[in-house]
């Protein structure tokens, strides 16, 4: 129930999807507070927002919660044989670095089943692509398809060494904007930072919209770079860029896995489980 308000904002939205009364959901929440001795949700007129004892809470009850997901399919697994083939859809980049380690788990784990990767930057269309579920990176638009809240993705503010010696060691956003920024093409220079999302101002000679091609020119030494900290932890790693401004990234982004809206009890078991598998093993990554 926690969980479902958490991640619905609402206490009707969560009612809705756990199919209760609104009532109900209240006055569970309001015994998870009491037995906790501390708020979890910080209530007003419209929306709800979790409290960062909340959200701490709710990071580990959700691992928690997938694991057992994970072992009850597990056994259902091992008890009958899952069997057919699984269309899911990923982007270029995230796809090959973190979804295909844990399906290729599953595979092996389940030799009858088939599965097939469909990479794309854009937002297929699911029904339309046959794609029984996707990962997805972002904030979504209000469409029709059910969401599974992975958690978020931290953010990284880097640049290379030689970047660094050259122009100087930025100590708050405030100083980018005396600094060359790789830009993506279709931002409007601006960069957002912190809870607040104070948004900033920057400029810089080198753009493009493959994130390849950016995280290439900052490590080149062509300015500072802001992406997703999963896609240049190795060259952090090794060396080559160098993380900066920590603690006052931008928030992280929001992992989720979606999948069109059937009816009850049409989702075959085989595509149950593997969404299932992938929500314990992502959630459990902490990228």
């Amino acid at each position: 129930m926690f969980l479902a308000v958490i991640d619905e904002g609402s206490l009707t939205s969560a009612a809705t999807r756990l199919g209760r009364s609104l009532q109900s959901v209240s006055r569970s929440l309001a015994r998870l507070e009491d037995d906790l001795g501390m708020e979890l949700v910080s209530r007003t007129t419209r929306r709800l927002h979790p409290t960062q004892a909340g959200l701490e809470f709710a990071g580990r009850i959700r691992f928690a919660l997938t694991t057992i997901d994970a072992a009850r399919e597990d056994l259902l697994a091992s008890d009958r044989r899952l069997a057919g083939t699984i269309r899911v859809g990923t982007s270029s980049l995230f796809g090959p670095e973190y979804v295909t380690p844990v399906l290729s788990q599953f595979l092996t784990r389940n030799p009858e089943i088939d599965l097939e990767l469909v990479l794309s930057d854009e937002r297929v269309d699911l029904v339309a692509e046959k794609v029984d579920f996707a990962v997805r990176i972002g904030n979504l638009p209000d469409s029709n398809l059910r969401i599974r809240q992975l958690g978020g993705l931290s953010w990284a503010v880097f640049a290379s060494p030689a970047y660094l010696t050259a122009h100087g060691r930025p100590e708050n956003p405030r100083d980018l904007s005396g600094h060359e920024c790789v830009l993506r093409a279709s931002d409007d220079d601006r960069w957002a930072f912190g809870d607040k999302r104070r948004r900033l101002e920057v400029h810089g000679r080198f753009r493009s919209e493959s994130a390849a091609a950016r995280n290439a020119a900052v490590a080149a030494g062509l300015g500072i770079g802001l992406a997703p900290l999963w896609q240049v932890r190795r060259l952090i790693d090794q060396g080559i860029v160098e993380q900066i401004l920590v603690g006052h990234e931008p928030p992280p982004i929001p992992l989720q896995i979606v999948w069109p809206k059937r009816g009850a009890g049409t989702m075959p078991r085989r595509v149950r489980a593997a969404i299932e598998f992938l929500v314990a093993r992502l959630s459990a990554l902490r990228i």
